[in-house]
């Protein structure tokens, strides 16, 4: 995400700006008029090569088809959309290139069907991205990608995207589009975590895609039997923007509930104290962010900085969830996206995607619940893109 260093002003001067700030609108044409190729509308039984197109996606964006390369817009779709991809790769589009994620609609009972056929083969575990603030299809997709090899994942990876602007300043317009999204989101998790031949659901969430992510497990838990959502067992959250209070509040009633807990589900939360991206959003909501362990309360701040602690303030412990503090070996412009960018913080998210409890990288904290992640004194200098397994084409500097 560039030009982030600023994002903190931006947000604070968003209720000032409106009058010249232009608003995301409906645009120049007809949503319909984007769908109206039949490209868009996925036919029963179309043939779609895997092997070319080996990830999956689920999208509530609104198709654009009026070109020979079918794009996904930041608009809301009609639906929900089913389909599968390859890594965005930079496409010569006359005398400029563009950034595009070669794709394929399928029919709902196709995709189901393939992905269905794909999990048999491994070992019945599915893992689940849902993306955040600031990014478009393009960016979702090469992260997915990044997460798929740098885990070497022993199942189908699929991305689910939502209208998301792409736009430093769109942060209010991305919150309307995610809650809006609830709905969609709630009912596909729903479907995959009620498919018999789901054994496992490890879901990995970023930024603001963990509003989506917690109130549609506990919609879930609710709604399906304990076994049918027992499935859903590995879930991280990396830099999450959601309130920490309400998090701690409402965690335990639902997702982390003690028979949830007892049936082996685990919640691992990333947090980086040098995250900007989160700071703004605190200024902005005026709480403090569950992916932030920024010491929202003075007295407490003060009585860590007497005992020769580092001033950062945790969620509270709760059974099920591990936190793994990042800002020692931060990474990038804004320090928001570690899991994909810190050699520390990727060869620890790899492990925790494996189903791996410990780590012998993690350093102990007077918090039974919270580790650091701290540089090798050995090699305080590793390759992060290497051990990341980031790619050259596209980059984006978050």
């Amino acid at each position: 995400m560039k030009s982030f260093r600023h994002l903190a002003v931006a947000f604070a001067a968003l209720p000032l700006a409106g009058c010249i700030i232009t608003p995301v609108d409906y645009g120049r044409v007809r949503h319909a008029d984007y769908v109206a190729d039949p490209r868009c509308t996925a036919q029963a039984g179309a043939a779609v090569d895997g092997a070319a197109l080996p990830l999956f996606f689920a999208t509530s964006r609104l198709p654009d088809c009026r070109t020979p390369d079918i794009r996904l817009l930041q608009y809301r779709g009609d639906k929900v959309r089913y389909g599968r991809f390859a890594p965005p790769r930079d496409v010569e589009m006359g005398k400029k290139k563009q950034f595009l994620t070669p794709i394929a609609f399928q029919a709902a009972p196709d995709w189901w069907a393939a992905l269905r056929a794909e999990t048999d083969r491994r070992q019945g575990r599915v893992l689940l991205y849902v993306h955040g603030y600031r990014e478009n299809f393009e960016t979702t997709t090469k992260d997915t990608a990044q997460i798929a090899r740098m885990t070497g994942f022993d199942g189908p990876v699929i991305a689910y995207s939502w209208p998301s602007q792409h736009s430093l300043l769109g942060y209010a317009v991305d919150e309307t589009n995610m809650y809006h999204d609830v709905r969609n989101f709630r009912v596909f998790l729903k479907s995959l975590a009620e498919q018999s031949w789901v054994k496992e659901i490890v879901i990995v969430s970023h930024s603001l895609g963990a509003r989506l992510v917690i109130p549609a497990i506990a919609y879930v838990d609710r709604t399906s039997s304990s076994a049918d959502s027992s499935n859903i067992a590995n879930v991280i959250l990396a830099s999450p923007d959601i309130d920490r209070e309400t998090f701690e509040r409402d965690i335990e009633e639902e997702v982390l509930a003690a028979r949830r807990v007892a049936r082996d589900r685990r919640i691992t939360v990333y947090v980086s104290r040098a995250d900007k991206a989160l700071a703004a959003s605190r200024a902005l909501h005026g709480y403090p962010r569950l992916g932030s362990p920024y010491c929202f309360d003075p007295f407490e701040a003060a009585e860590l900085k007497a005992k020769g602690l580092p001033e950062r303030c945790y969620p509270v412990a709760i059974a099920g969830m591990t936190v793994v503090d990042t800002t020692d070996v931060s990474r990038g412009s804004t320090g928001h996206s570690n899991f994909l960018r810190s050699a520390a913080a990727c060869r620890d998210f790899v492990d925790v995607v494996a189903g791996k409890r410990t780590r012998p990288e993690r350093a102990a904290t007077p918090l039974a619940h919270v580790f650091r992640l701290l540089p090798d004194p050995a090699n305080p200098k590793p390759d992060d893109n290497l051990i990341c397994n980031r790619t050259a084409g596209g980059e984006v500097d978050e």
